[in-house]
């Protein structure tokens, strides 16, 4: 993939009328503002660098928090999707590799979400912590990549008070850190009860 960097994607950006940010997944070159409600644009854009009432941790900070008091973490990564014109004769395997002991549920950040499945997800966290809305949740994907984000502000919204988001995601972790391959979480991967009859 061919990637814009600097001053060159910025321009492109300006002139295509693109929001800057989403001009490439390189570092941004500008202030990304939080908006005022979830990200609903496209899933893979530049960042801001806050998430207000979340406590935003680079590797050092994760590490220290991980062996300090091993927090929930949640990968809401999308999964791969199998290539346009893939051979039909082959087995499509992709692997999610993710951060050790983390709970994949992709597409929790999503924006919209149906209201049935963001239960779901607020019930999956509730299991996840013994409903103790004090215990640290990570909330990551990819850098670049809102859906992390928009996990991160759905839990402040709905009372956690130690939501921790690490925007440099699995790539960030692996700089420093072997991953693992992680199967999709079961209570999330099935229906939520509203969809049930459909």
């Amino acid at each position: 993939m061919i990637r814009l960097f600097g001053a060159a994607a910025f321009a492109l950006a300006v002139l295509s009328g693109a929001p800057a940010w989403a001009a490439s997944p390189a570092d941004s070159p500008v202030n990304v503002p939080e908006p005022e409600g979830f990200w609903t644009g496209p899933p893979k854009a530049y960042t801001p660098k806050t998430l207000t009432g979340a406590t935003v941790v680079d590797i050092d900070a994760l590490d220290r928090l991980v062996a300090a008091e091993n927090p929930v973490m949640i990968d809401v990564a999308m999964a791969d999707q199998k290539p346009v014109g893939f051979p039909t004769d082959r087995p499509w395997l992709p692997a999610h590799r993710s951060i050790p002991g983390s709970v994949w549920m992709p597409g929790a950040g999503a924006a919209p979400m149906e209201p049935a499945r963001e239960a779901q997800f607020l019930a999956r966290v509730a299991d996840l912590t013994g409903g103790d809305k004090t215990k640290p949740v990570v909330t990551f994907c990819h850098p670049e990549c809102w859906g992390s984000w928009n996990a991160g502000k759905r839990l402040i919204q709905n009372g956690y008070t130690r939501v921790y988001w690490f925007a440099d995601g699995v790539e960030g972790w692996q700089d420093r850190h072997d991953t693992t391959i992680l199967k999709v979480d079961a209570a999330w991967a099935a229906k939520p009860a509203g969809e049930a009859q459909r």
